[in-house]
């Protein structure tokens, strides 16, 4: 490209980002800034375009980047005031206030009568007064919490009370960095050592305040106080610490791996060594608990789940699963080790209820993260030689180590457990074992089988060899562990044809028979709690069938005894309840036939799956009313708060499922509300699968709907609410989900500035402007009484005064229209507009031809509501231009004006107010001449 051709490629890019910058596209005025960059060598020009480049940034609240473009541009030309400007505000939004006050100064020196430089300038003296007096403050208080807790004559309850408080300090920025300072990590350290609870735990949190969000300290506190002291902490007996030491590794682990928060960035980000070695460190410390014999159940549950969080890839886009394979090289046998435990037979080490279900999710994470067929098959090497290993032992202690394990692997990479299962011997070993006389040796292989059960491959072998062994344990065991496993097993056979009331693997009757009997064991407290759970086990399988689920929720102790499971400590209960209350409230997905494709089906004499009677619509409302009054809210919001592996995305999304269809209903959203639900459907609406994402989100807009919004989400909750509700808005979801989330955010922006700001900088005026053109009535209609509610803000009201665009035209042409929700809407965006910005009325005529008619149609109109926008408008347009009034006078719009200025027969007293001010106004200007306070007609 020639010289001349290139400085002109990029003088217009430069005009482009100029005009896109001013219409409000900073993402477009972005990338033409970026673009010209690279067309140009200019010293001159480079300085400029970083200098408006930076402008964008501090728009998009980059101000790392906002402030590295204006230093370039400085370099350049140090007298760049607009650059310096806004280098200024960059760094007072990183926090270094100092930085930005020279650069302030120098501004104002430069340009002493700019308002703008003198405002920053006393913003930030204020500031920096603001944080040395905080600092000095704080220093004061951490000193006198230290010297109460190193003073051993201190009285107990004070050095209880200086080491809650030092929690407290710790949250606030200053007070962190002075506890930080002042040795406070060695402190800490010996009160780790304390054998009091409550004082471990102040420590605990304390550490938790100095670590969130902040690498650098992160990086010198584990190098400090050593991974051996954190996780001796984390596998000591007590719960409560273990879990506390759980969350300060997990606050650790993010600061590590996302770096300081924006508020911190900058400060010592040029010294910031790699924190890969305190990472890897971290794993390795956590791998080598999980078989200790010396750590706690607790702790041990804790340390796998932290590997579950932090090792695999937190998105697909990710290539890098070095992590992965690294801990799979490190300690996928430490991991089969607990996996395989029988601690009925063995030293090994303390398990809890949860610690096998939590190994099945850490393996399938682990599976699930690999890349390649090669990284597949090395795993099912590593756990087919494993379980070989101990299958072929002397004895029988190692082949129930093997069974055990292929049971973890089968409850988690299906795949690798399959494999295992399908090993030389396996099967016939588990098949004899049931019949063992030893009952450990039993449970460990009837569990073997109901998992191998639950797997087609397996199945059919199963359903044609498994089921008359287990009817045999059900009818003739004398131990109850034993029957309730066996029941289990043969309901997981009795549901094979899942809802398809043609497809049932019994005889009529059977299931309702196993699952009486599943209801029975699971009211029946005598039995120790993992065996009830395996009751709901085989009812998550039973409830495909209609009759099973109309017998459950009429049982109201079983409904009672299944919620009290959800909430207690055995997670591993979790899906169960959470799959047998989708298939009660039939929340799973049913793709509906085509009707034509059915006669084909028929005609071919093919398999047509049929619907059972009592799944209709009316069937499906009773058992939802049934729930609700049996408390299935505040058990879901309880299965919500569970921190525990067992909660894994599969289990979210059936909660998520379970949730959109007890809000279904308008009248029983208050109860949801007033029991939790809305709180506990923000995290489901942002951490689960791509659908449950999508349920919950469901569920949150109906409840933002109907309810009031600051009621349902109290506090800032009600922010959170606003990015899952803007994911509803995308084509992959339906219009009915579109509609019902611009009918939320017309709610929530109707209620503060500050959640119209929320709501504006997470990019959704785009989006919703999109839907104003959307072919369906409703959804079109929704999106402009959302824009309505959003043009109170100055943001959206300089879209509409930038030129080149036709948002303006679009309005008017759709207050015009004949949909009157639409009309209501556009013609009340309108008069917000024309009242907040009266140079948007001169451009209406500009609009279309027929303006005059629109708004003659709105003042006419039998709908009170748009008769009232309309005059609105017009006393708008009038007030701004004269010419306009003129316009309006010579128009029939006079005569109706005079009609509704008169007021009577039905005209509402604000409608015909409004009117005599518009005539007042003509008045005034002398377009027409008042006689009597009547009107006579036009000037002459």
């Amino acid at each position: 490209m020639c010289e001349s051709a290139k400085e002109k490629d990029h003088l217009a890019l430069k005009e482009k980002g100029n005009t896109c910058f001013k219409a409000g596209d900073v993402q477009g005025a972005l990338c033409s800034y970026t673009k010209a960059l690279k067309l140009t060598d200019s010293p001159a020009d480079h300085a400029v375009l970083y200098r408006n480049r930076s402008a964008c940034y501090l728009k998009l609240e980059d101000y790392s980047k906002a402030e590295a473009d204006a230093s370039r541009a400085l370099e350049t030309d140090p007298g760049d005031v607009k650059a310096r400007f806004r280098r200024a505000q960059a760094f007072q939004k990183l926090g270094r206030l100092d930085q930005a006050f020279l650069d302030a100064q120098r501004c104002a020196q430069l340009e002493p009568k700019n308002k703008a430089f003198q405002d920053l300038l006393r913003q930030l003296g204020a500031q920096i007064q603001q944080k040395s007096q905080q600092l000095n403050s704080t220093d004061a208080r951490v000193q006198q919490m230290f010297s109460l807790l190193l003073d051993a004559s201190s009285k107990e309850c004070d050095r209880q009370k200086a080491a809650q408080n030092l929690v407290v300090l710790s949250r606030e920025e200053a007070g962190a960095e002075q506890i930080f300072r002042n040795d406070g990590v060695k402190l800490i350290q010996k009160l780790l050592q304390s054998k009091q609870e409550d004082v471990i735990l102040s420590a605990l949190r304390t550490l938790v305040g100095l670590c969130t969000g902040h690498q650098s300290r992160t990086m010198a506190i584990v190098n400090e106080l050593g991974m051996d002291q954190l996780c001796a902490v984390m596998g000591s007996g007590a719960s409560t610490v273990s879990l506390a030491a759980c969350h300060l590794l997990q606050v650790m682990f993010e600061a590590l791996t996302e770096g300081m928060n924006r508020d911190i960035k900058g400060k010592d980000e040029a010294i910031l060594p790699e924190p890969s070695k305190e990472l890897r460190s971290m794993l390795r410390h956590l791998l080598e608990m999980i078989p200790a014999s010396n750590v706690s159940g607790p702790g041990r549950d804790s340390a796998i789940n932290l590997l579950v969080k932090q090792v695999p890839r937190k998105s697909m886009k990710t290539s890098d699963n070095s992590l992965t394979l690294w801990v799979i090289d490190q300690g996928l046998k430490k991991i089969l080790q607990v996996a395989g435990t029988v601690p009925e037979l063995s030293q090994g080490p303390t398990l809890t209820d949860n610690t096998q279900m939590s190994c099945s999710v850490l393996l399938n994470k682990l599976y699930d993260d690999l890349k390649s067929e090669k990284e597949r098959e090395n795993f099912n090497k590593l756990c087919e030689e494993y379980v070989q290993q101990h299958f072929n032992q002397h004895g029988l202690d190692g082949k129930l180590h093997a069974i055990q394990t292929v049971s973890v692997l089968l409850q988690g990479p299906s795949e690798v457990g399959n494999r295992t299962l399908e090993m030389s011997g396996m099967m016939d070993a588990v098949i004899s074992l049931c019949a063992s006389e030893d009952v450990t040796h039993q449970q460990v292989a009837v569990e073997a089988l109901i998992h191998a059960a639950g797997k087609a491959k397996r199945a059919s072998f199963i359903t044609a060899n498994g089921v008359a062994l287990l009817k045999d344990l059900y009818k003739k065991s004398e131990n109850d562990r034993i029957r309730v496993r066996a029941l289990v097993g043969l309901c997981k056979l009795g549901s094979a044809g899942g809802t398809d009331f043609s497809m049932k693997q019994f005889a009529e009757g059977s299931t309702l028979k196993l699952a009486k009997q599943c209801r029975k064991w699971l009211c029946n407290e005598s039995l120790p709690p993992t065996s009830r759970r395996w009751s709901v086990e085989g009812l998550a399988y039973l409830t495909f069938d209609a009759d099973v689920k109309e017998d459950m929720v009429e049982d109201k102790n079983a409904l009672l005894a299944m919620f009290e499971l959800a909430k207690s400590e055995d997670k591993t209960v979790l899906f169960a309840v959470g799959s047998t209350l989708v298939n009660c409230t039939n929340s799973y997905d049913v793709e509906k036939p085509d009707p034509q494709m059915v006669e084909l089906a028929k005609y071919a004499k093919q398999h047509v799956p049929e619907e059972h009677p009592k799944d209709a619509s009316s069937y499906v409302e009773k058992r939802l009313v049934k729930l609700l009054e049996a408390g299935v809210v505040s058990a879901l919001v309880c299965m919500v708060k569970q921190e525990s592996p067992a909660l894994t995305e599969a289990c979210k999304e059936c909660i998520a499922r379970v949730f959109l269809a007890v809000v279904e209903r308008q009248e029983d959203r208050g109860t949801v509300v007033a029991q939790g639900g809305g709180k506990a459907l923000i995290p489901l609406a942002t951490d689960n699968t791509d659908v449950g994402k999508v349920k919950a989100a469901q569920a949150l807009a109906k409840i933002a709907i109907t309810s009031n919004p600051e009621i349902a989400f109290p506090g800032e909750r009600i922010y959170e609410v606003v990015r899952p509700l803007l994911n509803l808005l995308s084509l992959e979801c339906t219009l009915l989900q579109n509609f019902e989330a611009l009918m939320a955010l017309t709610n929530l922006s109707g209620i503060s500035e500050r959640l119209r700001q929320k709501i504006i900088k997470e990019k959704a005026v785009s989006k919703i402007e999109g839907y104003m053109f959307e072919e369906h009535e409703l959804v079109r209609a929704a999106a402009t009484e959302c824009m309505c509610n959003l043009v109170l803000s100055k943001e959206v009201q300089e879209l509409y005064l930038a030129t080149g665009n036709d948002r303006l035209k679009l309005l008017v042409l759709y207050s015009g229209e004949e949909d009157d929700r639409l009309r209501k809407a556009a013609a009340g965006t309108l008069a917000m507009l024309t009242a907040e910005q009266p140079e948007l009325c001169s451009r209406i005529p500009g609009t279309t031809t027929h303006w005059l008619e629109i708004v003659q149609a709105l003042l006419l109109s039998e709908i009170p509501d748009l008769r009232h926008r309309g005059v609105v408008i017009v006393q708008n347009m009038m007030q701004a231009e004269k010419s306009l009034a003129e316009a309006l006078m010579e128009s029939e719009a006079l005569e109706i004006l005079s009609v509704l200025a008169k007021g009577g027969g039905g005209i509402p007293e604000p409608v015909s107010k409004v009117a005599q001010n518009c005539l007042d106004q003509a008045v005034e200007y002398g377009v027409i001449r008042g006689r009597d306070g009547k009107e006579t007609g036009t000037e002459p």
